[in-house]
């Protein structure tokens, strides 16, 4: 993997003013993926609208790791919901009588 797909923790902590030890419990928690590369630790492009709504979530909201492991959980399992009702609804247009 390229390094230009990549945010290097240690500067997305610095611009967001959080501590490097959120970035480890969201991956500890298992919430989001860390990348090593050459004794430096990344996070992928994809996953930082991800670890922006969770740093939302604990520093706005207050709630812990638990807390936001388990609304991650939800929403995933909302998007997904969706994602079957639409293909659910796609198919029974098929059978639409005008």
């Amino acid at each position: 993997m390229e390094t230009r797909d990549l945010i290097l923790i240690e500067q997305f902590c610095m611009h967001h003013n959080i501590e490097f030890s959120f970035i480890n419990s969201l991956h500890e928690f298992g919430l989001i993926e860390v990348i090593e590369l050459n004794d430096a630790k990344y996070l992928a492009n994809e996953q930082l609208k991800d670890v922006e709504k969770m740093m939302r979530l604990h520093y706005e909201l207050d709630i812990n790791m638990e807390g936001i492991d388990a609304i991650t959980n939800l929403l995933k399992q909302i998007d997904d919901l969706q994602r079957e009702l639409i293909a659910t609804q796609n198919k029974l247009r098929l059978f639409e009588i005008d």
